[in-house]
């Protein structure tokens, strides 16, 4: 059996509808949102620390994901490491890290969960964004430190939780080696690789 896990992170994404309103004039209509997608070497809400390194070897790896347009995210998260294309509420058009932060830009879809979250931002619920990836994380003191063996799926739009690591019940599954072969193509494996290998030689 795999010790893989669903992983989540949470990350306020704070947007006004007058934001919104200005981003839709200036991307022809389309509802594109810019902010912190995630940050590394920090506490966050769910108890865990992402180390800069896995965090910029992910991002590295997800440009894939954004130039090939299936940078797709969903409105909540699932209980599963799949993107569920009938829950596609957005897709992610830029991500990188800067420091210790990941910034991106997300378009909101034309589909019937971007619709939904086009609503609620349009009507000023605060939401967040939050990573979901497979990995193992390790204990040390009263956090988790996310190991190297974490790979990065998507970011998902979810409400912000009342109560911190409000995001648990949906973590801590374990995710077969099957079920992982759905997510990431032999092309999406072989360019990890292929980017380790890169990343390696430029130390």
């Amino acid at each position: 059996m795999s010790d893989l896990r669903l992983i989540n992170s949470y990350q306020v994404f704070d947007y006004t509808p007058d934001m919104i309103k200005e981003a839709r004039e200036a991307n022809e209509g389309k509802v594109v949102m810019k902010g912190i997608l995630q940050k590394s070497d920090t506490l966050n809400q769910n108890g865990r620390i992402y180390p800069r390194n896995v965090l910029e070897r992910e991002v590295r790896n997800y440009q894939k994901f954004i130039i090939e347009n299936r940078a797709l995210g969903e409105l909540d998260h699932p209980d599963s490491s799949v993107v569920n294309l009938k829950n596609v509420s957005h897709i992610v058009r830029e991500a990188h890290i800067e420091g210790d932060v990941v910034y991106g830009s997300v378009e909101i879809l034309d589909t019937p969960s971007g619709k939904i979250l086009q609503s609620l931002v349009e009507s000023g619920v605060k939401l967040g964004i939050s990573s979901r990836g497979v990995g193992t994380t390790k204990k040390q003191g009263d956090y988790q430190i996310v190991q190297d063996d974490f790979q990065l799926i998507c970011w998902d739009f979810v409400s912000e939780p009342s109560t911190p690591g409000a995001f648990m019940m949906a973590e801590g599954r374990q995710i077969n080696p099957e079920e992982l072969q759905k997510v990431f193509t032999k092309s999406d494996r072989i360019d990890r690789i292929l980017n380790d290998i890169i990343a390696s030689r430029s130390k």
